[in-house]
């Protein structure tokens, strides 16, 4: 007993020798790669760096680490130079494969310096390998596609083999904070293998992903809020309690926006009169006060001729959809300038008094009482008293 303990004891030994000296040999061989590195013509670094990279089990993190600071240290010089672009490129995959994560800054400094399609995809490949959970490194990355885009937008035509890597890397990194501006480059117009790349970008991103349309709704252009709506309103997997809360996002997010070019101030105009169209729909109560303000708001547009009756009467049967004392007090004011209109001049928009009257049938508010009484002492046609009767009828005491 006691010799097998003293033989597995001096095994054990002889094992962690081997390491140790297999280990100083490991660094022995790095150091005079980077020795020679460091004294050797530019094609030779290039030879050195390839040799390294086929080398089984050495550790050669610090001599591609080493490189990348000849590459930035040169870039202004010789940053067009074939050999110095292929060895950022080889320098920039091989930190990436010894998984050297204090390399990311250099990593993300050699990619600004070199514009060249090779480097940065295999920067780019290894951000992403090296970078998760670093949000400096997704929030780079994201600020990069975000330019891109605008580029793109623009007229000007983006570096396609960069800007596949880029959506890669961001979909390897699976950050939710890169779901906006993926969502960007979805629609942005793309080639269909750029489009449908973001597309799956975006479902490997974990998370909420009704919260991920909003955070598009409030960061994006006024074209992608509403594709953003859209696409949530559309999800088959959204309940009714996504969809109400999405609405109420989209619509109190666009009765703070006055864009200036007609363009995006269509497409917000477009979200808020959709996102109105849901909330009745879903009957979300919670938005009862952005349903009020929408409500002047098109109360005014219509008088000025800036909105149809058509979003009018929409706006009308939202506030009828809120269940509250508030939207009852408000539709009940609105009837009565109608009555008051009635009295004056004999006429009336039966489109919009017979939605008003239904409105407030479906609340069922006794705020509304004398205003739909009084309808009956005015010279108002048969089926408009008729409706008003109903809408009595259904009143809560």
């Amino acid at each position: 007993m006691k010799r097998n303990f003293i033989f597995a004891a001096a095994a054990a030994f002889s094992c962690l020798v081997s390491i140790a000296a297999y280990s100083q040999s490991a660094d022995s061989m790095t150091l005079s790669y980077q020795r020679n590195f460091a004294r050797s013509s530019l094609a030779t670094k290039l030879d050195l760096l390839k040799d390294a990279s086929k080398v089984q089990g050495g550790s050669f993190g610090p001599l591609y680490e080493l490189a990348l600071e000849f590459c930035l240290q040169n870039a202004d010089l010789l940053k067009d130079d074939p050999a110095l672009l292929e060895l950022a490129a080889v320098a920039a995959r091989g930190v990436g494969n010894a998984g050297l994560i204090r390399a990311v800054q250099p990593l993300w400094r050699v990619f600004m310096a070199y514009r060249d399609s090779t480097t940065r995809v295999a920067v780019l490949s290894s951000l992403s390998a090296l970078g998760k959970g670093d949000g400096q490194v997704v929030e780079n990355i994201n600020q990069y596609l975000a330019n891109q885009n605008n580029v793109y937008r623009s007229g000007m035509a983006p570096d396609l083999d960069t800007l596949s890597a880029c959506i890669e890397a961001l979909a390897i990194l699976g950050d939710g904070s890169s779901f906006p501006v993926l969502f960007s480059s979805m629609i942005a117009g793309y080639p269909d293998k750029i489009a449908k790349q973001a597309t799956d970008a975006l479902r490997s991103i974990r998370g909420d992903y009704k919260k991920y349309l909003i955070d598009v709704m409030k960061k994006n252009s006024s074209e992608e809020k509403l594709a953003a709506f859209r696409a949530g309103k559309d999800n088959e997997t959204f309940n009714a309690a996504a969809r109400g809360e999405l609405a109420e996002a989209a619509l109190e997010i666009t009765l703070s926006l006055y864009p200036a070019n007609p363009g995006e101030l269509a497409a917000v105009e477009t979200l808020r009169y959709e996102a109105v169209k849901e909330l009745t729909a879903q009957k979300w109560t919670r938005a009862t006060s952005l349903a009020i303000k929408h409500f002047y708001r098109v109360q005014t547009d219509y008088g000025k001729e800036l909105a149809s009756k058509v979003h009018f009467i929409e706006a009308i049967e939202c506030l009828g959809a809120m269940s509250s004392s508030e939207a009852a007090q408000v539709l009940s004011l609105q009837l009565g300038i109608l009555n008051s209109e009635q009295e004056r001049t004999k006429t009336s928009d039966p489109d919009i008094l017979f939605a008003v009257i239904a409105a407030l049938g479906n609340l069922g508010d006794k705020v509304a009482f004398d205003y739909l009484l009084y309808i009956g002492y005015l010279p108002y046609p048969d089926d408009v008293k008729a409706a008003a009767r109903e809408a009595l009828n259904r009143l809560k005491w």
